[in-house]
């Protein structure tokens, strides 16, 4: 009992080398980095900041207080009642601002308000954290799959599967079923035959299932003269007693005429009317079905703008004059080689031979820089639209295949103006009406070459390939 005092005494004047907490004994629980700072006070009744209280009554400003009644600003009080601004708190009672309170006294309602509000946060932030770590990952694996070769090689999957169907489509309903529509024939005949050949008539429409354009000539002359301008498919001649003579042309259109020329005469049984049938310009021996000229010509067009193709991919550094150069040097020798080979090679067709090459040379020189013209519009996908309308649109209504009056009436008229039709006409005339050319395909020919290279020319700068002009002494010195 007489030591308390002194005891007491020590804590007033707890070290008078050392210097005091600018902020006092309760000064926030601040850690000082002047000397003398890591002392630990076991069993004395003196104070330190940073040292450990075990037993005394001391004030710790950032010690640990296990039994003691003094205020600890940082300390960790066990069983204290002492006030503790941030120390953790096991079992007391006391106020601690930053402390861990374990048993302290709080409002139930409170804690699991706070509690359910804290949950609710963590799981929105935890929701939106997943949604836009979702967001991002595809953003980047987008951007790794447009980086990548996999996505044109993915839209030419979805092209090619696209233009075999429309390849397939444009000339099943072109050729297919070929139905006639307005096919003209020439009439030559008598004023008293003029029952008779309206009966006759209505049979020939009722049998093709459409309607014959018929056109008047004073005599036979007259309607050949009429053939050989392809102006009409066939004459139709009724007279007394003879019945009727239906002349046919093969040469201005086998399909046409091979249905004319089967109709007639089941029509004339069933009118009881003798129908005689004769082809006036009949195909050559080599091709009876009048196909060869088609062929030659589809392959003119299509080989015209696969060598342009090549020239884009093996000789890019090709200025625009070059390509065109070039272009023009393998029409005029490829169109050379087709006519030789189906002239002279197989016989199929007895050509003009310089009038056909020429032809050939010009369908393939139009073909080729149609592509180079698309490929300086828009680059690598100028195959597309040259094959929509050199082979999807332009093939099918080009005539070859099926004549002009068995065509749909929409694709019968756009392809007289489309450089496949416009070469089979042209081909189609040299041969058999070598006698009665028409300009118009050969004009149609001329304007789409000569735009394509103007096109060509005027975007020139947008196409790729060419070679660097740079002087030599501009070169970087090695």
């Amino acid at each position: 009992m007489s030591e308390e005092p002194e005891r007491s005494e020590h804590r007033a004047d707890p070290s008078p080398d050392r210097p005091r907490h600018p902020f006092g004994e309760q000064g926030g629980g601040k850690q000082r980095r002047e000397s003398e700072r890591g002392g630990q006070d076991r069993d004395g009744q003196g104070a330190g900041e940073n040292g450990q209280d075990r037993d005394g009554e001391g004030n710790g400003q950032s010690g640990q207080h296990r039994d003691g009644e003094g205020n600890g600003q940082s300390g960790q009080h066990r069983d204290g009642e002492g006030n503790g601004q941030s120390g953790p708190h096991r079992d007391g009672e006391g106020n601690g601002q930053s402390g861990q309170h374990r048993q302290h006294q709080q409002d139930p309602q409170h804690r699991e308000e706070g509690r359910s509000d804290d949950d609710q946060h963590q799981h929105g932030r935890g929701r939106q954290g997943r949604h836009g770590g979702t967001r991002r990952a595809s953003a980047r694996m987008w951007r790794d799959f447009k980086d990548s070769p996999f996505l044109p090689a993915t839209v030419l999957v979805l092209i090619v599967a696209a233009a075999a169907g429309l390849f397939a489509g444009s000339y099943t309903y072109a050729m297919a079923n070929p139905t006639p529509h307005h096919v003209p024939v020439a009439v030559v005949g008598e004023p008293e035959g003029h029952r008779d050949r309206a009966s006759f008539v209505q049979g020939m429409e009722k049998a093709l299932g459409s309607s014959l354009e018929l056109r008047h000539y004073g005599n036979q002359a007259a309607a050949e003269h009429a053939v050989e301008a392809q102006q009409v498919f066939a004459i139709m001649r009724v007279e007394q007693p003879k019945g009727v003579e239906l002349d046919v042309s093969s040469a201005s259109g086998a399909s046409v005429a091979e249905l004319l020329g089967t109709a007639g005469p089941k029509v004339g049984r069933a009118l009881g009317v003798p129908v005689q049938v004769r082809d006036l310009k009949p195909l050559n021996a080599g091709d009876p079905r009048g196909l060869a000229i088609f062929y030659i010509s589809l392959a003119a067009v299509v080989i015209g703008f696969v060598g342009a193709i090549q020239l884009s991919v093996h000789a890019r550094a090709l200025d625009p004059l070059e390509r065109i150069a070039y272009t023009a040097a393998y029409a005029l020798l490829g169109g050379f080689v087709i006519a030789a080979v189906v002239d002279w090679g197989l016989g199929a067709l007895d050509l003009p031979f310089v009038h056909s090459w020429l032809i050939l040379a010009l369908t393939m020189f139009t073909s080729g820089m149609v592509f180079t013209m698309f490929n300086a519009l828009i680059g690598r996908w100028a195959m597309l639209p040259t094959w929509g309308v050199m082979v999807l649109l332009g093939n099918p209504s080009s005539g070859g295949a099926v004549s002009w009056p068995l065509l749909p009436s929409a694709l019968g008229e756009i392809g007289r103006w489309l450089p496949p039709g416009a070469s089979v006409n042209a081909q189609h005339t040299a041969v058999y009406f070598a006698g009665h050319q028409l300009v118009q395909p050969y004009l149609v020919l001329a304007t789409w070459a000569l735009v394509s290279c103007t096109v060509f020319w005027l975007w020139r700068h947008r196409h790729p390939g060419g070679r660097d002009r740079a002087p030599a002494h501009a070169a970087t010195p090695s």
